[in-house]
């Protein structure tokens, strides 16, 4: 099982570009960064953690440009989005933006989605909550179809253009995996039509993951698909060593470990104890 790390990185935090050194060294196999564009004072919108939400949401680096400096910083680190609001960026922007963060990284990006939950904050993008997901879903397809086609063409209910030619093309092939994040009545669907990936939040609501790992496999096999072409990971995994044991044994592939927004005296001894803790599952 691969362990990664996440960091809501902010203007405050430990720069990126060091704590990506610093999980590489640490054989840490993944960098997670949030995103937020923006947090609209009204704060109609409940927040699943609490009552009140912590300022690193209205202070997080934009993603790409954040992960493009932990690129730059180290050779072997993937370097993965949990979650990019795929529903507040333009899909033919975002499509360029993840290519061209492939192409420089050669090949490191994992590119975690998810359909927000701030409906204030994506309104101000244009996006209203109730057609978050039918939008997300066009954007991810029109996307695919400008990373795998020489002059792609997308016609939907939201997303729609003719035939364009779009540079550069992933690394990877045919794309960065894209991993589904959340644990909703409809998830498994949009990870078994369109994603290589599953990650819930392993923090919040307890997961029964031996019975939902089965449920996606039997559900991929009747769409199709092999169930080895879906990998599962935990965000935001509990940092314990009988936690990840059954992860392990349930058949999580990937277990990613929060870290807090801080300055580097915080975040380096908490990244020492979690290399410990997955050199010892490994």
């Amino acid at each position: 099982m691969k362990v990664g790390v996440y960091i809501f990185a902010t203007d405050y935090a430990i720069r990126v570009d060091e704590l990506a050194r610093a999980a590489e060294e640490r054989g840490f196999e993944s960098l997670f960064l949030p995103e937020h564009t923006h947090i609209p004072k009204s704060r109609r919108s409940p927040w699943a953690g609490g009552p009140n939400l912590p300022k690193e949401y209205w202070h997080t680096l934009d993603p790409f440009v954040a992960l493009a400096s932990a690129a730059a910083a180290t050779t072997r680190l993937r370097l993965a989005t949990g979650i990019c609001l795929v529903i507040e960026r333009d899909p033919i922007t975002l499509a360029k933006e993840v290519a061209s963060l492939d192409h420089l990284s050669r090949g490191r990006v994992i590119f975690g989605i998810g359909g927000g939950w701030n409906a204030e904050e994506m309104e101000n993008h244009g996006t209203a909550f109730k057609m978050r997901w039918r939008l997300l879903r066009e954007r991810i397809l029109a996307m695919k179809e400008i990373w795998t086609k020489d002059e792609a063409e997308f016609h939907g209910e939201y997303v729609n253009f003719d035939p364009i030619w779009a540079y550069p093309k992933p690394v990877q092939k045919p794309h960065p995996p894209i991993l589904m994040g959340g644990d909703g009545p409809t998830t498994f669907d949009r990870v078994v039509e369109f994603c290589d990936g599953w990650m819930p939040i392993g923090a919040r609501a307890p997961i029964n993951f031996p019975e939902k790992i089965a449920t996606l496999r039997r559900r991929a096999e009747e769409a199709g698909r092999d169930p080895a072409s879906i990998s599962v990971s935990v965000f935001a995994a509990k940092p314990e060593a009988a936690a990840l044991r059954s992860y392990q044994q349930a058949g999580v592939d990937r277990a990613v470990f929060a870290l807090p927004s801080a300055d580097r005296d915080t975040v380096l001894p908490l990244l020492d104890r979690y290399a410990k803790l997955a050199e010892a599952v490994r």
